[in-house]
């Protein structure tokens, strides 16, 4: 069970799993035992329950062999080998425990305790280090030397150690003491082969060794990312968490998932009582293998921050300020406005967006509110926003509307293609992983307008990094298409044999057009040519090829075309249906797959069935006891659109912050306005909620069950850790709610909500969490015919049947440069935030990243005499606002980019309304942009802030008179 009452402990079997499939058969200690060709003894030991004393060595890391715990005698061999290194061998004897050995290992053990003090303060609980452990297994019970003459431990008694460095607390989430440092290198080790960023190196010799970040800087001024690995992997208390240094020890566990990226990485929540003491990767997630990021790992303090609102409040304009009220009242004042509006404006003048940061269960009971309670269609999510191109673009082509491959896929993956996507940022664990391939050899190229991390770091270059201009995507890649078609370099068989050849032909005689070549595409793209067909010919003959994107492809008003662009090519180029290959869409936020999955789109039921469809509406109206409207409701643009023009009147919103996301913020502020109900659920009275008539408070991912479902299609599960501080989950507040309405809702766990997903949800057939618990995750489809779930999609057969070709006709959008806008602005995201920063803002990663920046090129900075960290002011057709300037040539002239995690920027006050064509996905991506230097705030920001300072005023609740 996933779940504890006492502290997890996982196995570390001290070095890797070997891969090899021949075996090999040798003694330890008296009996046998058979593993993998390749495996170390230490493993083996490991494998058969024999512990071998370690402290260099652990199984995330290769084996190193340098702190001689470890040591073994091996019959028919001289000397005591380390069993971290040395491989197995078939009929090797060996033994683990002799005098011998046991002498050498106390030997060791007191050199080190001799210049390492012990724990800080054995009342902290911190005497559980290894260190500690393999300390008392060896048998040490004193110290000859002590800790006289030299030493690296810290001064007393108005003495000076010159050999002593002071501790470094820079970092805000865990200290480094270098007194408790053996200089075993796993810290080192863990941020080359774990992380991939290299900040770690051991520097000086002999008695002089330290671990240095950096060129020996403080750990926050240095290249770390604060991932976390380095603290994990040390065996003393040299790098510990803040937490539990004040804290103590935890003193048990539970499994649950990370609610930050669409990675959805596993955690063991350590607790103290009812006191979250730290998150620690679960080495058993699937999607991380033990691996964590600076969010998920140290960023959970917003659960107690104290701008978290845990009581009911309504008011009845958006001028007066908050009343406290109780639960009851506040859902029946809800459903009694819903009610009334519906009655005088109408069944569709109503509606709800669903969560991407809530969990499945909670997303499936909104919509089934909007659809059951309210009679309509009008629900949509996030994904409106991001990644409601890639349903279309990858349903029209491969029949699914999700990505292809498992994140294990990139360590078969010989050439990676990264478009539109920053993964060093968005999605920090799976790009570790990707890199570590990329170490071995896998080859690059990245198409974005910006130099992002991944196209040159430590030990990774890409080998073609395409600078398109952002409006540029189809026909960049329609032109990769042309290389491969006009050179011949497409997979015939494949074609034949999974597509329609008729519609490859006509594909092929659209792409092989001259004005799609890389000469002409080029030249409007801003790309050399070269590197176009040097991309092409790279990914169609390089072996496994792999597509990796995210917003930079969708956000655009050609979004749904540049996916089945993507799609074309990988199918052009046989790179579909197994390990290695695949289009990959790269989920932003932690449910935002799951959101689609379970029916948040106005235009379909769970499972991407279209509410047309008589055969699934008849499933739900049997279910649900209601005749449910057959024509797709309004999207989140079309709500807006509807309350400005006064026939839409109430919103029920669950954990998204329309304000601040979406785009075109004065418009959205006019549609909120205009409306008669704003009910806004969440854990912070947040920019959406200046608008907003009632406020409901939300639950974090740790007070809640349920389940996420990632990038990969993996449905994870969510596992409560404490009781929620607002007294309700969220999938109880949706159900009070609809209770209020007159709905005959009876559920009593989230697990009955999966049961009824499960029930009426094809991919999801066989998901239940008793399943859950047993297989760990799975990944739909989950059935009958998959039981295990379907890690690779379409290795027999495209879902639709024969994989479809589609002509993608570049059409240049409507937003475009000229001499009054002449730059283009594109948005993204960075490392230390999160989406709209709601929660990352209230953590210590405002360390990193406290304000939005403008970055740059110094081209166009010096012609506007902008100088790096000036004020500047970038203004768009739609509107302006101020920030300061981030001189860097990581964005190419005539483009700049910011990131949109503050609303006291609100970048998007300036971003417009053009969306793309299939789905109305905004085109965050391109906007025209003049940038001229600044004295401060704009008006507009002026006028804003006051009015949010206005709206979060709360009345002081009555004392009862005495």
């Amino acid at each position: 069970m996933p779940e504890f009452k006492s502290l997890i402990e996982e196995i570390d079997y001290g070095t890797p799993a070997s891969q090899s499939e021949k075996t090999v058969t040798l003694n330890i200690d008296g009996r046998d035992v058979t593993v993998p060709e390749g495996t170390s003894i230490m493993r083996a030991g490991m494998e058969l329950g024999v512990e071998i004393p370690k402290l260099c060595a652990t199984d995330m890391l290769d084996s190193f062999g340098s702190c001689r715990v470890c040591l073994v005698e091996i019959e028919g061999r001289g000397g005591t080998p380390a069993s971290c290194t040395t491989p197995v061998a078939e009929g090797m004897v060996v033994k683990t425990q002799t005098e011998r050995l046991n002498n050498i290992r106390r030997g060791v053990m007191e050199l080190y305790i001799s210049d390492h003090p012990m724990g800080w303060d054995p009342d902290a609980g911190l005497k559980g280090s290894e260190f500690d452990k393999v300390a008392a297994s060896v048998g040490l019970a004193e110290n000859r030397y002590g800790v006289d003459g030299r030493n690296h431990v810290a001064p007393g008694n108005g003495s000076l150690n010159i050999d002593y460095i002071a501790r470094d607390e820079s970092n805000p989430y865990f200290t480094y003491d270098a007194s408790q440092c053996i200089v075993c290198s796993r810290c080192v080790r863990a941020c080359e082969e774990v992380q991939g960023t290299f900040a770690l190196t051991v520097s000086g010799r002999g008695f002089e060794s330290r671990i240095s970040a950096g060129m020996s800087e403080n750990f926050i001024e240095s290249e770390c990312v604060s991932c976390g690995a380095c603290v994990q992997a040390c065996p003393t208390d040299a790098l510990r968490e803040k937490s539990v240094l004040k804290m103590g020890r935890p003193e048990h566990s539970v499994v649950t998932t990370c609610a930050y990226c669409g990675v959805g990485c596993s955690f063991k929540a350590e607790m103290k009582g009812e006191e979250l003491v730290r998150m620690v990767p679960y080495k058993d997630g699937k999607a991380n293998r033990g691996h964590s990021c600076v969010k998920g790992r140290f960023a959970y303090g917003y659960s107690n921050h104290k701008d978290r609102i845990l009581k009911p409040m309504i008011r009845e304009k958006v001028t007066d300020p908050w009343r406290e009220v109780s639960w009851e009242e506040a859902l029946a004042h809800t459903a009694s406005e819903f009610r009334r509006i519906q009655y005088q404006y109408g069944r569709g003048s109503v509606g709800g967006i669903t969560s991407s940061r809530c969990t499945n269960e909670e997303t499936y009971l909104v919509q089934k509110l909007v659809r059951q309670g309210f009679l309509n269609n009008n629900v949509d999510t996030c994904a409106r926003v991001c990644h409601s191109p890639t349903g279309y673009g990858l349903g029209q082509t491969y029949g699914t509307s999700a990505g292809t491959q498992d994140f294990d896929s990139v360590e078969k993956t010989d050439v990676v293609m990264i478009i539109g996507a920053n993964p060093t940022d968005g999605h920090p664990v799976f790009a570790s992983r990707l890199k570590k391939r990329l170490r071995k050899g896998a080859k690059l190229i990245v198409l974005d307008p910006r130099r992002t991390d991944i196209v040159r770091s430590a030990h990774v270059e890409a080998q073609h990094h395409l600078p398109l201009k952002p409006g540029t995507n189809v026909a960049v890649i329609t032109s990769l298409a042309h290389v491969i078609v006009t050179e011949g370099l497409f997979d015939e068989k494949f074609i034949r044999e999974r597509c329609d050849w008729d519609e490859f032909q006509d594909w092929a005689s659209f792409v092989a057009l001259p004005e799609n070549s890389p000469e002409v595409v080029g030249q409007l793209a801003g790309v050399d040519p070269e590197e176009i067909r040097g991309a092409a010919r790279l990914y169609a003959t390089g072996g496994n090829g792999a597509i990796y994107y995210g917003l930079g492809v969708t956000e655009h008003s050609q979004g749904s075309t540049t996916v089945m662009a993507i799609a074309n090519l990988a199918m052009a180029t046989g790179n579909i249906g197994r390990p290695g290959v695949g289009v990959n869409p790269l989920r932003g936020q932690n449910n935002v797959q799951g959101a689609c999955d379970m029916g948040s789109f106005p235009h379909e039921l769970p499972g991407y069935r279209h509410i047309s469809g008589d055969a699934t509406r008849e499933i739900y109206e049997t279910l649900w006891g209601v005749k449910l409207d057959n024509e797709p409701g309004l999207r989140i643009p079309n709500m807006l659109d509807a309350a400005v023009e006064g026939t839409f009147k109430a919103l029920y919103v669950q954990g998204e912050d329309i304000l601040q996301s979406d785009p075109d913020t004065k418009h959205v502020a006019a549609g909120l306005a205009a409306m008669e109900c704003v009910v806004v659920h969440d854990l912070f009275l947040n920019e959406t909620a200046n608008y907003a008539h009632v406020f409901l408070p939300g639950s974090t991912f740790l007070e809640k069950d349920g389940t996420f479902t990632n990038a990969e299609r993996r449905i994870n599960r969510v596992r409560k850790v404490m009781a929620p501080k607002n007294g309700l989950g969220d999938w109880e507040v949706t159900q009070k709610l609809a209770q209020a309405m007159g709905l005959a809702w009876n559920y009593q766990h989230p697990s009955e909500i999966m049961d009824e997903i499960a029930a009426t949800t094809p991919s999801f057939a066989k998901v239940s969490y008793d399943y859950l618990d047993k297989v760990g995750s799975v990944q739909w489809p989950c059935n009958e015919k998959a039981p295990l779930g379907t890690p690779v999609m379409h290795i027999d057969g495209f879902v639709r049947g024969k994989g479809k070709f589609i002509r993608t006709e570049y059409v240049a959008t409507d937003e475009k440069s000229g001499p009054r806008f002449p730059l283009l602005l594109t948005t993204g995201r960075i490392l230390s935030h999160y989406n709209v920063g709601a929660q990352t803002r209230r953590t210590d990663n405002v360390v990193w990243h406290p304000e939005d920046r403008l970055e740059i090129h110094p081209h166009d900075a010096e012609n506007r005499g902008i100088r790096d960290e000036d004020w500047v002011r970038v203004q768009s057709r739609a509107g302006e606002t101020t920030l300061r300037a981030l001189v860097t040539e990581r964005v190419s002239p005539g483009v700049v980019y910011t990131t949109f995690h503050h609303p006291t920027t609100q970048a998007n006050v300036i971003t417009t309304d053009f969306s793309d064509w299939a789905t109305n996905c905004p085109e965050y991506k391109v906007t025209a942009v003049q940038v001229a230097p600044s004295n401060g705030p704009s008006d507009w920001q002026i006028e804003y802030d006051e009015q949010a300072r206005q709206s979060r005023r709360i009345r002081p609740a009555l004392e009862a008179a005495e």
